[in-house]
């Protein structure tokens, strides 16, 4: 709006939103308590998803919907982390030399 000059009905129309929506104020409490506290416990418990850490939060007294401690969760960026994968050898094996005569290499077999 300020770089073309448009007035807010112009541009609210070119983006496809109403201009109430624009004008609309977020009247949603920010929960910063909340916020960092379940920060502190996913940083602890790596593995525990917000499931878990709604379990966690009720035991120290918060009163709050699951669903709303998921949008904030979502919201803080948190997730459970990936376990690591399978280690695999890096790089080329050298091939197995040719014996030069007879006994230089045994081999077992297992059954």
């Amino acid at each position: 709006m300020t770089e073309k000059r448009y007035t807010q009905k112009r541009a609210c129309a070119l983006a496809g939103i109403d201009p109430r929506v624009y004008r609309r104020t977020s009247k949603r409490p920010a929960d910063t308590d909340l916020r960092d506290r379940l920060k502190e416990l996913s940083s602890e418990r790596r593995r525990f998803g917000y499931r878990r850490l709604h379990v966690l939060l009720k035991r120290e007294g918060w009163q709050v919907n699951w669903k709303k401690l998921y949008r904030i969760y979502r919201e803080e960026g948190l997730a459970v982390r990936k376990r690591g994968g399978r280690k695999r050898a890096v790089g080329t094996r050298t091939p197995m030399a040719i014996p030069q005569g007879p006994n230089r290499r045994w081999s077992l077999d297992f059954v």
